[in-house]
């Protein structure tokens, strides 16, 4: 999906408008989101969120159907599968991986870590051998692996550096999925980690809400987030912007309406065209 340099003035922090050209980057929504209503009707659900303008959707799960079925409903509702969470891969599951991606259309495979993972420098470096691994095992295959964080990796430092930045240094060969509000909530500045890291970002997770882990998620827009810094940040090489509300303090299907709403007015995202 092509991406458009669109000149604006955006509201950033209270008192602070922000001017930058952009390109806003294609929208999707990883459906972790909406499990609920995908776990009692999953065909219903993906209807609605083709309705809301969404042109792609991120995977968590098929909800009980095949492959093969879940690619043509999203074919028949006019969605791309963009990528997908899954297991490490290894040797031993290599091959469903890359079955899996082939029959959906993706090339980005993601996984992550619990917290235990990234309580120490050691089980950071062994995390990121694991992930170094994995990217050679998917070299040449046509899918990219790639890392999605959670708060635990930005919320405390080893040596004057977060957790995540001693994982991407060891792991030269992945690829980050930023989690922009999660590195926010650890104590990072998200636009700067985009800086950083700059093409080894092709995905980013975008939710907003208080800053406060222990609190409920509201749609995008409506919290703390400064997204013109956030989309200011991104790298040209940033292929999808990936809404996910893991928990909302309102109506779950109304918010990731509303998170898109919010994201393709303000042009920082293009859904459908």
């Amino acid at each position: 999906m092509p991406r458009r340099t669109t000149p604006r003035s955006f509201a950033g922090k209270p008192g602070k408008e922000v001017s930058l050209e952009m390109k806003p980057i294609p929208v999707a929504l990883q459906l972790y989101s909406v499990r609920e209503e995908a776990a009692q009707d999953p065909v219903g659900t993906l209807r609605k969120v083709a309705a809301m303008g969404y042109p792609a959707v991120e995977l968590a799960g098929l909800y009980g159907m095949s492959p093969a079925d879940f690619r043509a409903l999203t074919d028949e509702l006019g969605l791309t599968i963009c990528s997908s969470h899954g297991p490490m891969p290894t040797q031993e599951n290599l091959e469903d991986i890359l079955e899996q991606a082939r029959t959906l259309g993706y090339n980005y495979h993601v996984s992550g870590f619990g917290p235990d993972q990234f309580a120490t420098l050691e089980g950071t470096r062994e995390a990121a051998a694991l992930c170094q691994r994995a990217a050679e095992l998917l070299r040449g295959s046509g899918v990219q692996f790639a890392v999605h964080n959670h708060w635990w990796e930005f919320d405390k430092q080893f040596d004057g550096k977060y957790p995540h930045e001693h994982f991407m240094e060891a792991a030269p060969d992945v690829l980050a999925q930023i989690d922009t509000y999660w590195t926010m909530v650890g104590g990072a500045d998200p636009a700067a980690m985009l800086r950083k890291y700059g093409n080894r970002v092709p995905l980013l997770h975008i939710k907003d809400g208080s800053g406060r882990r222990e609190d409920k998620m509201t749609a995008v827009g409506k919290g703390k987030m400064d997204w013109p810094a956030v989309f200011g940040a991104a790298s040209e090489a940033t292929a999808w912007a990936i809404v996910e509300l893991d928990a909302c303090e309102t109506d779950m299907l109304e918010a990731v309406a509303e998170s898109y709403r919010y994201l393709t007015e303000s042009g920082f995202c293009v859904g459908k065209q």
